[in-house]
């Protein structure tokens, strides 16, 4: 499973003009899911999101997280996470989690932020075509990816 963490200012999804998932300042996250992934790594990888600590305090320095900060997430599935690209110029997306498998994973890993850590999480629609558009505060960017992580 693979999360991309960025920090922003504000961050919004729409499928057919109609905005979807709206937040402030907070957590955009792209969420990939490939076979294999269980529930253990959605626990995983929710509590790393939750407990992250990448906003500044008053010395400027990363000490802070989205609960010291009234932060929200907007949360997008995004196969595309696992696209191999080592053969040719089309990307293959063969590692990706069919979407029978994906989608419930994906629920419950939103489901895990909301309940366990009480936290505001936005989404978009899960195989929906979405246009999403946010602010890349810092920019701060993070992967975090349980095949690398839980070795």
């Amino acid at each position: 499973m693979r999360v991309i963490v960025q920090r922003t200012s504000r961050a919004e999804v729409r499928i057919d003009g109609a905005v979807v998932g709206q937040i402030g300042k907070g957590f955009m996250l792209l969420v990939g899911i490939t076979d294999g992934d269980t529930q253990a790594e959605a626990d995983y990888l929710a509590k790393k999101v939750a407990q992250m600590r990448i906003f500044e305090d008053a010395e400027g320095k990363m000490n802070l997280g989205l609960q010291d900060v009234g932060g929200e997430i907007l949360s997008i599935s995004q196969f595309t996470l696992f696209a191999d690209c080592r053969k040719g110029n089309r990307p293959s997306f063969i590692r990706a989690a069919r979407p029978e498998v994906a989608e419930p994973l994906y629920d419950y890993f939103n489901t895990v932020l909301r309940t366990q850590y009480g936290l505001q999480v936005a989404t978009g629609r899960f195989g929906a075509d979405m246009k999403v558009d946010f602010v890349n505060d810092g920019p701060v960017t993070i992967l975090l990816d349980t095949q690398e992580m839980l070795r």
